[in-house]
């Protein structure tokens, strides 16, 4: 059997292992992946302490379709909630389970603590500072628009959350993209991202920027937000709500944006971060966007834990 692998940031991937998720992901949207079942005989733990749709179906459905067995845990069901640590928790888990999805909301070093250990690929289905999987299913979107990612330029309006975090790692491995996060002040994108996406453009020679305002938009290819109020999440100041409200994609910044597509990761709140024109309207492929999340999901998993001739792409 291959070696169980973790998927706990971006930066746990190489370039080529990045790519050959992403472009599996776009193969899996295609339909174009022979059917097979590569995770048959494998155990997959489903452990979401905080609230998703999009992240736990998919990778729910993804490991049914793989042929995985599945196991879900709830918020308060395991001995986390009486005490025992994490790392013990993650030595047992990995005698029963092939692959644990872990949405914690919590630091990495939480997930990291869970992959201390040999049997078990720990992913990271959302962590307060990162969101890698959200990042990958971005990527298979772009690919499926656009049959590319590399030259794409994106226009990331809104809070510079963990879904911001991820995307700066992973659309600056592309050569020739562009980022251009617009962030209200205080709420960007952590200078620990901004300088590891400035280091891996330096190599492939893509842009990353990060202002504080909307003046002066560059030609864009795609648009994309998410909700103000981050899953698990305060902000820290009361009077938040009029900080974010310049930043509103509305009909007004998609016309700024000749041709841009709008995405949104979702769950979204019309009339806050997007209006219901531009997430309705013909621009927007955030919900194809949602379905892509199932088809990298399944790509995560193979490249986590399916067994794998040595010398492949993305090992």
């Amino acid at each position: 059997m291959a070696e169980r692998r973790h998927l706990i940031s971006i930066n746990d991937l190489t370039d080529d292992q990045l790519r050959w998720i992403v472009e599996r992901g776009a193969e899996y949207s295609r339909g174009s992946v022979k059917a097979a079942r590569p995770l048959s005989e494998t155990v997959v733990g489903v452990l979401f302490r905080k609230t998703s749709t999009r992240t736990r179906t998919a990778f729910s459905a993804g490991a049914l379709r793989l042929g995985a067995e599945l196991i879900t845990y709830g918020p308060d069901d395991l001995q986390l909630s009486t005490g025992e640590s994490v790392e013990d928790t993650g030595a047992v888990l990995s005698g029963m389970l092939d692959v644990l999805v872990a949405r914690t909301a919590g630091p990495e070093a939480e997930l990291r603590a869970y992959a201390a250990q040999k049997r078990m690929s720990v992913i990271n289905a959302m962590s307060a500072v990162e969101h890698p999987t959200q990042a990958l299913a971005d990527l298979t979107t772009i690919v499926r628009h656009f049959g590319r990612v590399e030259g794409v330029r994106v226009l990331y309006v809104g809070e510079g959350n963990n879904t911001a975090s991820a995307l700066t790692l992973a659309l600056s491995r592309y050569p020739g993209t562009e980022l251009h996060l617009r962030t209200p002040p205080g709420y960007g994108v952590e200078k620990g991202y901004l300088d590891q996406a400035a280091a891996s453009a330096g190599r492939s020679g893509a842009r990353v920027e990060q202002r504080h305002d909307l003046s002066g938009l560059p030609p864009v290819d795609v648009v994309y937000t998410t909700r103000w109020q981050t899953t698990g999440s305060t902000k820290p100041t009361p009077d938040w709500r009029s900080e974010f409200a310049p930043f509103q994609v509305d009909e007004a910044l998609m016309a700024a944006c000749p041709g841009a597509v709008f995405m949104h990761d979702l769950p979204a709140h019309r009339g806050e971060e997007v209006t219901g024109a531009v997430l309705d309207g013909p621009a927007s492929i955030a919900f194809a966007q949602a379905e892509n999340k199932y088809h990298s999901a399944r790509a995560v998993l193979e490249w986590c834990a399916a067994d794998r001739p040595s010398g492949g792409v993305g090992l």
